[in-house]
Parts: structure tokens; C-alpha cells; sequence
């Protein structure tokens, strides 16, 4: 407990009260609120509250400003992505490659033993190697978002809030009088003020050219205005009238067409993952995985290739869709994960 750690602190309730549990558990606690430049008052506010609760925990406070990481490894990717015609999902590359990489090695640069964050999540040791695992509160569980995380920086991380539960939480915060808001969670991609995301591409990409909309046959149904105004399971949009609704089943950026089809033509049971990370070198023949965050664990066969995944499930997975993760489970343990590449038909 006497090891040095540095808690990740944005000014909210979880991550605040995260510092708390650890300076009550005896740990030597210092905090830093990453600013990624986004929103400058928004940083400022952040920074004020963060500054108002190390203070009433007599803990050191700093800020490190992260804008050029946020710019490199995750927006140019995010854009990238849509590029190619693929969903990217930004979190997973910010909580991989910065909040759990870039953050972690700046900690050891200044002498800390352990990072510490307020997500929803846990680490538990099996056989003398760490896994990520969900946390009590089920609800609350952010590990689809976590399992980028490189394996042999699990033992360098604390999850305070892995045992609790977010009324629990909210009642600590309270109870403490740091004077917090109650800031609401976001969905929304945080380098996007207005929540708008094609707004964000067409600025940065600037315009795109309408083309072609086909059914499975190849027949002409339609046009669209380009196709980063469209996702996998889309419905809104597509101006094809006539008879029972049609859904975007697939993009092919190279040729600037899109692929509608009904409803039923969205489901799949065989897709493909590449940019895998691994917490097991032995991968269980079967497991349950989650397609999107939002999206319930399925039964599935795995095998895995040359740096790829091939999973095989049960039933039909509705709207798989390349460029999100998909994330495996081995009842609470997450065993990997890796970048939706392809849906086999």
C-alpha cells in the first residue's frame, strides 16, 4: 500500500472518489487531469475541480497536456477509418494507446509505481498473470472499452471502483461535500463538441461525392449523398421508397457505392478480426463476445490464423460492422479482442 500512485483525475465523481479510496487504503497518492484541448473551459473546469478535491485530500495536483497524442493516435485514425468506409470507435484507441499507454509511461518517467483511473472495471490475477474482468456493478461495465490494453501493463493499473457501485459512489462524493456537479455521461465522441461526427469528417475531409446505391443483385435503388453519412444498419437517409424499410448492409469505399438491403439481410454469423490483443496465448475453442458496446455477449466458436480471428456464432449477430471491436469473454474475464476487418457471408 506504501507504493507511489498517480490517479487520473478529470474533476468528476469517479475518478475523484477513486482518489479518495486509495488515499484511505494508505496508498501515496498524487493526481493529474489530462487536457486534450478540445475545449479549453471545459479543461479549465476540469482542472478547478480536480485542483478543489486533491486539495481537500492533501494530495499533489498537476495537468499534462495530451492535445498532440489525442490529435496523432486517435482523431487522424478516427478519420481514417471512415475513410475506408469503416466505423471506427475512438474510445477504444484513446483508452489503449494514451489513458493506458502513453499516461502509464509518463507515470513511470516520474517515479510512479501505479496508475489509477475511475473506470468501471476490474483486474484479477489467474496463475500469476492479470486479466481485465468486469466489475460489481454490471450496469456501469466499461471493459469493451478497455481491452486494448496491452498485457503487461495490467499489473501497473488500480481500479478503485471495481468493488462499487455508482450509487454507492455518488453517495461517497456527497457525503465528502468536494462540491462536484453532477456532470451527465456522455456517449458522445469527446473531440466532437457538437455531437455531430459528419460534421467533424466533412471539415477535416472536406466534400464527398455522392454515388450508387445497389441491392445484393447489383441493381440500381438509389443514390447517396457519400458515403461517410452512412453506418452498417442504417436506416435514415437512404430516400428508398416503396414497400418494407431498407437498411445499409455493407460500403464499399473504393467504389462509392453502398449496399442496401431489408431487414433480414442484416443478420451474419461469421466475421473476422485483425489487430488483435491477446490476454491468453491459449485461446478456449468457444467463447462469448460482444460485437459493440451496447450489444448483448454471444456464443461463438473462435480460431485463430496469422495475427487474425475468425469467429463463428451461434445465432445471427445483427449489423456487424467493421471497424468497431469486438471484444471476448470467459465469464468475467475478458481474453482479448481486436478491429472487425470482414463479415463472411
Amino acid at each position: 500500500m506504501n507504493r507511489k500512485v498517480l490517479v487520473a483525475m478529470s474533476g468528476g465523481v469517479d475518478s475523484s472518489v477513486a482518489a479518495y479510496m486509495l488515499k484511505k487504503q494508505g496508498y501515496r497518492a498524487e493526481a493529474v487531469t489530462m487536457c486534450f484541448g478540445v475545449d479549453k473551459s471545459g479543461d479549465d473546469d476540469n482542472v478547478k475541480d480536480a485542483s478543489r478535491v486533491c486539495s481537500a485530500l492533501g494530495i499533489k495536483h498537476r495537468t499534462v497536456d495530451f492535445s498532440g497524442e489525442l490529435e496523432e493516435k486517435v482523431i487522424k485514425p478516427f478519420i481514417n477509418e471512415y475513410k475506408k468506409g469503416r466505423t471506427p470507435n475512438p474510445c477504444v484507441f484513446c483508452n489503449r494507446d494514451i489513458k493506458f499507454g502513453i499516461f502509464i509511461d509518463y507515470a513511470r518517467e516520474s517515479g510512479f509505481d501505479l496508475v489509477a483511473t475511475g473506470h468501471y472495471a476490474a483486474i484479477v490475477e489467474r496463475d500469476g498473470s492479470f486479466f481485465l474482468s468486469k466489475p460489481k456493478d454490471e450496469k456501469k461495465d466499461q471493459t469493451y472499452f478497455l481491452y486494448g490494453i496491452r498485457k503487461e501493463y495490467l499489473g501497473s493499473i488500480l481500479f478503485p471502483l471495481c468493488g462499487s457501485v455508482k450509487s454507492e459512489v455518488i453517495k461517497v462524493a456527497g457525503d465528502q461535500q468536494w462540491g462536484l456537479s453532477r456532470r451527465p455521461q456522455s456517449q458522445d465522441i469527446c473531440f466532437i463538441k457538437d455531437g455531430d461526427y459528419r460534421n467533424f469528417l466533412l471539415d477535416r475531409i472536406g466534400s464527398v461525392k455522392p454515388g450508387k446505391i445497389i441491392d445484393a443483385e447489383g441493381n440500381i435503388i438509389g443514390e447517396h449523398k457519400g458515403f461517410l453519412y452512412y453506418t452498417i444498419g442504417q436506416r435514415e437517409g437512404l430516400g428508398i421508397g416503396g414497400g418494407k424499410p431498407y437498411y445499409v448492409i455493407s460500403i464499399d469505399a473504393e467504389k462509392n457505392v453502398l449496399v442496401a438491403g431489408r431487414e433480414e439481410s442484416l443478420g451474419s454469423k461469421v466475421l473476422t478480426a485483425c489487430d488483435l490483443n491477446l490476454f491468453t496465448e491459449c485461446l478456449p475453442q468457444r467463447c462469448r463476445a460482444k460485437i459493440r458496446y451496447a450489444h448483448k455477449e454471444a456464443d461463438c466458436s473462435i480460431s485463430l490464423g496469422d495475427n487474425e480471428l475468425r469467429l463463428e456464432f451461434d445465432d445471427l449477430q445483427r449489423a456487424v460492422t467493421p471497424g468497431q471491436s469486438v471484444v471476448l469473454y470467459d465469464d468475467d474475464i475478458v481474453i482479448g479482442g481486436g478491429i472487425i476487418r470482414d463479415i463472411i457471408e
